[in-house]
């Protein structure tokens, strides 16, 4: 590798060539502002488009200032990155920036949290000359079901369109017109509803500024803990105990289990239930069907579906209903767990408690914001009642308990409520990539062997790579096993199924960095892995610590089978807890 030498302030640095300004004046620990440029190097994303030029340097020899994010090092080169030519200039930009930017920041989502309002600070702009005369750009406001995109906050830094291309390959936000009016928005300017999002979130979680954000239900949750005459109850998905804490400055990692139930229960809700119970119920449907197909496989049947694809992940259901409709066959029908949570909710609990499912009203804390979309997803009500009322995100949470004015790090402990808040180690898990597959594996090894599995640890599962293949021995037969995270990887696991070259009997799917510990909702991590890490440790410390580690041990799940469901699989077990997929290409470019 040849390395490059340069002079950046006066200080000499030598660095591998092709190394941009910006990152070797990382090396002299010069710190560079920078406002479109993203580095997520652990998912081996870069956004460098050099567009806003806030990160611009005065190279010697060169007439013009240089963008630092994306020129690259010269030998020789000297770089000033404090000239006051240097300083005016960045001024400028963000004048001008702000010039066609809303001022509605005291109500915008992002206030508080938005790059664009640092940077104003940072580089001390308190007035906008001429702000009289110019003319500001408007567009119409575009609210989905999980997602609101308002276009007079876009500031073309192009990081959703490269999360939403480059990571995920949805292709659902690309860059529009030009000059004054060139935003970035899904293609033809159409409305989100009507493109490929799949409403991961990765998105939301990664723009500066309050252009896209999610669709806030807490005002809706408040209102319905004001209203007597409804039982409110609320089901908590497992990252969100490994990620909360960190929206009251604790460490990442921190697991915040019984003080957010405590938190909970202080705002209001009646009953505090746990999703991790209806996952463990998602294991013994979908972990069923997984040892049905392979039996009929194992017999010679042609006709039988495999690989299985986990379904548990609303995005990445999204994502193969548009893109591999024609494998829609191929997928577990087994709900997600917050939908098999809703309906037995309003089903089994609302009759022990001699409620109307009307009168209770069903709250989700999730770490996603496909999650809002499921939730109203037609097949998921009765007669026009959903299964899960309003599903709200962990930051959402946050903001809630805030409002209430608690502080979680000064919450004692308390319980889940029974019964739908008991769950096992195998429920716990299912907040990180490779976690569904190792639930279901520890249940349905026992279940095909008819033998006690001793070590329920397939580390063998676990990691962070983005495609990941394991073989597990069922006691004398081998399953191959795939796991991917981020949708880019999916594809590409789906499209070997789709040639009929795939090798696996079931692949796991999870559409965000991480799995459901770096949804779209979850507390802003900006690519570090070691925060995701950091939370992926809390689940599996969690899960060691369970009494109960397999799904089919929980005594409530065996419980509500005996006394409701009959079986897995079971024709009540169909109605409530399966569902069927959908082609959703016909929906693109409708208006």
């Amino acid at each position: 590798m040849s390395l490059v030498k340069l002079t950046i302030d006066g200080n000499r640095v030598e660095v591998p060539a092709g190394t941009t300004i910006y990152k070797a004046a990382k090396e002299l620990d010069i710190d560079i502002p920078i406002l479109c440029y993203m580095d997520l190097k652990d998912l081996n994303i870069e956004n460098k488009p050099g567009g806003c030029r806030i990160c611009s340097v005065e190279v010697e020899g060169r007439r013009n200032l240089a963008p630092s994010c994306s020129t690259d090092v010269a030998e020789g080169m000297v770089v000033r990155t404090n000239s006051m030519r240097v300083i005016n200039a960045r001024r400028t930009v963000m004048e001008l920036i702000l010039s066609d930017h809303p001022k509605d920041c005291l109500s915008c989502a992002k206030s508080g949290n938005c790059d664009l309002q640092d940077m104003a600070v940072k580089l001390g702009v308190r007035e906008i000359p001429g702000q009289e005369y110019a003319e500001m750009s408007t567009y119409r406001l575009d609210t989905s079901p999980s997602i609101i995109r308002d276009l007079d906050k876009c500031i073309m830094c192009r990081r959703c369109e490269t999360m939403c291309n480059d990571f995920q390959t949805v292709g659902a936000l690309n860059a529009v017109n030009r000059g004054f009016n060139a935003v970035v928005a899904p293609a033809f300017e159409m409305n989100l509803e009507h493109s490929p999002c799949t409403y991961c979130g990765q998105c939301v979680a990664v723009c500066p500024t309050g252009a896209l954000t999610e669709v806030d239900h807490t005002g809706k949750v408040i209102a319905v803990l004001n209203d007597p005459t409804k039982t409110v109850i609320v089901q908590t998905a497992p990252a969100v105990r490994a990620a909360l804490g960190e929206e009251f400055g604790m460490e990442p990692g921190t697991r915040v289990t019984g003080q957010m139930v405590t938190a909970l229960k202080q705002l209001g809700f009646d009953y505090v239930f746990d999703t991790d119970f209806a996952a463990d119920l998602t294991i013994m449907e979908e972990g069923t069907e997984l040892l049905g197909r392979l039996k009929k496989h194992l017999e010679g049947d042609k006709n039988v579906k495999l690989p299985i694809l986990t379904s548990c992940c609303p995005g990445w259901v999204n994502f193969f209903e548009y893109n591999f409709p024609d494998l829609k066959d191929v997928p577990s029908t087994a709900r997600s767990p917050q939908q098999m949570f809703g309906a037995i909710a309003k089903t089994y609990f609302a009759d022990k408690i001699k409620v109307d499912r009307r009168d209770l009203v069903v709250i989700s804390i999730m770490p996603c914001l496909a999650k809002k979309y499921e939730c109203q997803r037609e097949e998921f009500s009765v007669d026009g009642n959903p299964d899960v009322d309003y599903s709200i995100t962990t930051r959402e949470l946050a903001h809630l308990i805030k409002q209430a004015n608690m502080d979680l790090n000064k919450l004692e402990a308390d319980e889940f409520d029974a019964p739908l808040g008991e769950s096992s180690g195998a429920g716990v898990i299912f907040g990180a990539t490779g976690g569904v597959i190792e639930a279901a594996t520890r249940t349905a090894y026992e279940l095909h062997t008819g033998k006690t599995l001793e070590k329920v640890d397939f580390e063998q599962l676990r990691g962070m790579e983005g495609i990941r293949s394991a073989t597990v021995d069922f006691d004398g037969l081998d399953i191959n096993i795939g796991i991917a995270h981020g949708l880019g990887n999916a594809r590409k696991l789906l499209d070997d199924v789709r040639a009929g070259k795939s090798k696996y009997h079931a692949i796991e799917v999870m559409a965000c960095p991480g799995g459901c510990i770096g949804g779209g909702g979850q507390p802003l991590h900006h690519g570090d892995a070691s925060i995701l890490q950091a939370r992926t440790k809390a689940i599996y410390e969690e899960d060691e610590e369970k009494t109960i580690r397999k799904s089919h041990e929980n005594p409530y799940i065996v419980k509500l089978y005996d006394e409701f469901l009959g079986e897995p699989l079971s024709e009540k077990a169909h109605e409530l807890l399966h569902t069927q997929y959908f082609d959703k290409r016909k929906k693109i470019f409708q208006v």
